[in-house]
């Protein structure tokens, strides 16, 4: 055999071959993302659900062994590999220690998707999935009715009644759980899309912000305080018509199709707009959205502009922090614990821009122990895995009341609301607020 012929056989041989012997062609795990795996266990710790579990198939490399098993049609699809893929969190702590830098995300995101291809569904699962990735989150007038509803719920003085007598017991344990997490105010009108906001003094740029969902509606005040902020910094601010939910919870729920149809408007919707930049103040949207391109790869017409879209998406603190923002007129004080939004440090790698934003404006960072370890939120997952939501949310509030910080500061919806649940319920009076609400506060004279 010549030297061409067995350099040939021997590149063929060490090429990892596209095994889908479980899987469907239909956007399966990554096999040779998988093999890049080396089964270390570094990530071990790192794993929310492995610390609280202790069981190897609910930790990172125990699920790419599942994976990897299933490509290689030495097990098949079914029941106890959908739960050991639906516990996983898809905080992506694993990705940060692992030292191959293996995707896991994007991983489990695309086993999720496999099993909702290939698995019946319960009639009860699939009509709660329809209502809320089919309705609430893909259509932004619902979701404005919605919260419009529940700010009644709270004006009227409902709120304080189901929780004062027996009715709140008597709730579903997913009712109770969303009831338990809503804000303490709901604003009564969302954040109002389809304007341009003007810069304040000499404008230095033109951003685009996302609406979002839970932000648009719950949260809106916060909305308006990052545009607040942003044009106090020079920056004119549009908010997109036709906008709407990023899809990164139905990215990670597995309803892959969903997310790539809301994609796609949303690429429409920004890039009709002549922004420098896309800012996003939730952290799991701002993943999702940084990830268009991978998502519409396979899309020829959007493909494109999906990775155009997704090279000018920022959060909003990495943006201020790289702009570098003008002198706030007021300095506050105090001690300040920030938790990092895993979808912010794991997922974007931005850790230390909202901690020098928080310093500027003159507070003292208070560093949690595992401050990066997930608070059990993660999209739904409070809902859908309480147990072992709560044993982490726990954790994480007894950390809090050992250093008493003067305010709880994160970058992100689910995180904001879950806090104050775990604060609210061992009787904490710290708030808890997003870092856009205290730039927002120095920015007033």
């Amino acid at each position: 055999m010549d030297s061409t012929a067995s350099s040939m056989e021997w590149t063929l041989a060490r090429r990892p071959l596209p095994l889908l012997q479980g899987f469907t062609p239909d956007h399966p795990p990554d096999y040779a993302e998988i093999l890049r795996c080396t089964h270390c266990g570094l990530c071990l710790n790192q794993c929310p659900t492995f610390r609280v579990l202790g069981w190897e198939p609910d930790s990172p490399r125990g699920r790419i062994y599942l994976m990897r098993a299933v490509a290689e049609g030495r097990l098949e699809l079914n029941p106890d590999f959908r739960e050991h893929m639906e516990i996983c969190l898809a905080c992506r702590a694993c990705q940060t220690a692992c030292p191959a830098t293996v995707q896991f995300g994007r991983l489990v995101e695309a086993a999720r998707w496999q099993t909702r291809q290939t698995l019946p569904m319960a009639p009860g699962e699939r009509l709660l999935r329809a209502i809320i990735f089919g309705l609430i989150l893909a259509r932004p007038a619902f979701l404005s009715l919605l919260s419009r509803g529940l700010w009644l719920y709270q004006a009227a003085g409902i709120q304080r009644i189901v929780r004062k007598t027996g009715w709140f017991r008597r709730l579903p344990a997913a009712l109770r759980m969303m009831e338990e997490m809503l804000p303490d105010r709901i604003p009564a009108q969302g954040m109002a899309v389809g304007r341009v906001v003007p810069a304040m003094g000499e404008q230095r740029g033109r951003v685009a912000l996302l609406a979002g969902c839970v932000m648009r509606t719950l949260l809106a005040p916060i909305q308006e305080a990052t545009i607040r902020v942003l044009t106090r910094q020079g920056f004119e601010v549009v908010i997109p018509r036709g906008q709407v939910c990023c899809g990164a919870l139905h990215v990670h729920a597995g309803e892959r199709r969903q997310a790539q149809a809301l994609a796609r408007r949303n690429v429409a919707a920004f890039m009709r707009e002549d922004a420098e930049a896309i800012l996003v103040n939730a952290a799991g949207c701002g993943v999702a959205m940084k990830e268009y391109g991978e998502l519409l790869s396979d899309d020829p017409q959007w493909a494109d502009a999906a990775r155009t879209f997704s090279a000018k998406v920022r959060d909003v603190t990495e943006f201020l922090d790289a702009v570098g923002p003008r002198p706030f007129p007021r300095r506050l004080s105090g001690r300040v614990v920030y938790q990092d939004p895993c979808h912010l440090a794991h997922g974007q790698g931005v850790r230390a821009q909202p901690r020098r934003l928080l310093r500027a404006i003159g507070l003292t960072v208070i560093e949690l122990p595992d401050g990066d370890l997930c608070c059990g939120s993660a999209g739904i997952y409070n809902i859908t895995h309480a147990e072992i939501a709560n044993a982490l949310l726990e954790e994480k509030v007894n950390q809090i009341r050992r250093i008493a910080p003067d305010r709880v500061v994160t970058a992100n919806a689910g995180c904001m609301l879950q806090l104050a649940m775990g604060l609210r319920r061992a009787g904490i009076t710290i708030p808890v607020q997003h870092v856009v609400e205290l730039l927002d506060e120095a920015g007033v004279p």
